[in-house]
C-alpha cells in the first residue's frame, strides 16, 4: 500500500484527524451506555419487565458481534471511508425508530438496528492500523480511546438527568444530534485509508481461516473479549444493583455508573504513553492484573459485611484502568497478526468481543434479583477478568517457545 499522507483536518482527501477517529468512537461509546440509569423506568413506561428491557443491552451487544463478522471485509474491500458514512446514515434511522416505538418489542426491534454503528467504532481501529505500524498503532489507539473515555465517563451521568428532567426519549434525541454531527464530520474529514481487494465479499470472509488457524491471534482476542466481557458484565448487571438493590435515584446512578470510565481514561492516557516503551503483551499482562485485582479485593470487602453502592462503584475503577491500558494493546495485536487482513481482524476480533460481552452481559441481568445482592454479579466480573490475565500468560509462553 501507498504511504498515506498526513491527516489534514476536514481535508477529505487525507486520512482521518484523531479528532474525527475519536469522535466515531465516541458516537458508539454514548449509544451504548446512555441510556443505561433510564432502564428501570423505561421498563415502566413499556409496561415490561426488567430482564425484557435490559435485553436492550445483550441484543444490541449481540447484533454488534454479528455486523462484525461481515462489516470487517466489506471494509477491506470497498474501503473504510464509505462503511462509517452507511453505518451513521443507518444508525441516525434506528435511533429515530427507538424514539417513535409504539410498544417494547418495536423498541427492542430497533435497539437492535442502532447496533450498526458498530462500522464506525470498528473500522476506525482499522483506519489507526492503516495508518502506523504496531507499537505505534497501540499508541494512538490508547490516545484515541482516552478522548472518547471522556463520553462513557459522562454519559450515564448526563442520561440520569435528562431521563428526571425530560424522560427516557431524550437519551436517544442526543444520540441522533451526536450522530449527525460526527456523520458530517467523517463526510469532511474522512479520507480513505485502506488499499481496497478485488474479489466479491465471499472471497474476503474465505481470509478469515488464516485469522483462525493463528494461535497468536486468539491469544489477543481472548485476553481482550475476557477483560472486556467483566466490562459488559457490569453494563448488564450494575443498573439493576444501583437502582433494585441500593434504590438510587437515575440522576445518582448515573454520576456513579461512570466510575470505570475515571479509571478508564487513566488507562488510556498510559497506554498511549507507555505502549511503544513496554511492548503490547506486557501493557497487557498490566492491565488485565490491575482489573482482576481490583475487582478481587471488591469482592473480598463484600464478604467483610463492608459492601455498600460506594464499594461496589469505586472498585470499577480499577477495572476500567485495567481495560484501558489492556484494550488497545490487545486490538493492535490482533490487528498485526495479518497486517493485511487488519479490516477482516477488525471486524472478526470485535465481534469475538461483542459476542462475548453480550453473552455475559445477559447472564449478569439474570443471576441478579433483589435476594442476591452483588456477589454474583462480582463473581462473574473476577472470574472474567482472570482468564483475560490466563490468556495473554499463554500467549507469551507461546511466543517465548518461538523465540519471538
Amino acid at each position: 500500500m501507498a504511504e498515506l499522507s498526513a491527516p489534514r483536518f476536514l481535508d477529505r482527501n487525507t486520512p482521518p484527524n484523531v479528532v474525527t477517529l475519536t469522535l466515531i468512537v465516541a458516537a458508539g461509546a454514548l449509544s451504548m451506555n446512555v441510556f443505561l440509569p433510564s432502564l428501570p423506568g423505561m421498563a415502566e413506561y413499556f409496561q415490561a419487565d426488567y430482564r425484557l428491557m435490559q435485553l436492550s443491552v445483550a441484543l444490541y451487544l449481540a447484533v454488534n458481534a454479528a455486523l462484525q463478522i461481515v462489516i470487517g471485509p466489506i471494509s477491506d474491500r470497498v474501503g473504510r471511508r464509505p462503511v462509517i458514512l452507511w453505518s451513521f446514515t443507518l444508525f441516525l434511522l434506528a435511533t429515530l425508530g427507538c424514539i417513535m416505538a409504539p410498544n417494547v418489542h418495536v423498541f427492542l426491534g430497533f435497539r437492535m438496528a442502532q447496533a450498526v454503528i458498530v462500522g464506525g467504532m470498528a473500522i476506525s481501529r482499522a483506519a489507526v492500523r492503516d495508518i502506523y505500524p504496531p507499537d505505534r498503532a497501540a499508541s494512538m489507539l490508547g490516545y484515541v480511546t482516552m478522548g472518547m473515555s471522556i463520553v462513557p465517563m459522562a454519559a450515564p451521568a448526563i442520561g440520569g438527568v435528562l431521563d428526571q428532567a425530560f424522560g427516557w426519549k431524550a437519551n436517544f434525541w442526543i444520540q441522533v444530534v451526536m450522530g449527525a454531527g460526527v456523520l458530517w464530520l467523517v463526510w469532511r474529514d474522512m479520507g480513505e485509508t485502506a488499499q481496497r481487494h478485488g474479489g466479491s465479499l465471499r472471497d474476503q470472509i474465505r481470509e478469515y481461516p488464516e485469522l483462525l488457524l493463528s494461535r497468536q491471534f486468539w491469544g489477543y482476542c481472548a485476553a481482550a473479549a475476557l477483560s472486556a466481557g467483566a466490562f459488559f458484565s457490569y453494563l448488564g448487571g450494575a443498573p439493576f444493583v444501583g437502582s433494585v438493590i441500593y434504590h438510587m435515584a437515575p440522576a445518582t446512578m448515573g454520576v456513579f455508573f461512570g466510575a470505570p470510565s475515571v479509571g478508564y481514561l487513566f488507562g488510556n492516557w498510559f497506554s498511549g504513553r507507555y505502549s511503544v516503551r513496554l511492548g503490547l503483551n506486557r501493557m497487557i499482562m498490566l492491565g488485565a492484573s490491575v482489573a482482576t485485582v481490583g475487582l478481587a479485593l471488591s469482592l473480598i470487602v463484600f464478604y467483610a459485611g463492608h459492601g455498600s453502592q460506594y464499594v461496589f462503584f469505586g472498585f470499577m475503577i480499577p477495572l476500567g484502568l485495567g481495560n484501558g491500558i489492556l484494550l488497545p494493546n490487545a486490538n493492535a495485536g490482533m490487528l498485526s497478526v495479518r497486517p493485511h487482513l487488519a479490516g477482516s481482524a477488525a471486524g472478526l476480533g470485535g465481534a469475538i468481543l461483542i459476542g462475548g460481552g453480550a453473552a455475559l452481559s445477559a447472564t449478569a441481568g439474570w443471576l441478579l434479583s433483589p435476594t442476591s445482592g452483588a456477589y454474583p454479579l462480582l463473581w462473574l466480573m473476577v472470574a472474567s477478568s482472570a482468564l483475560s490475565l490466563v490468556a495473554i500468560l499463554l500467549v507469551i509462553r507461546r511466543q517465548a517457545r518461538l523465540g519471538l
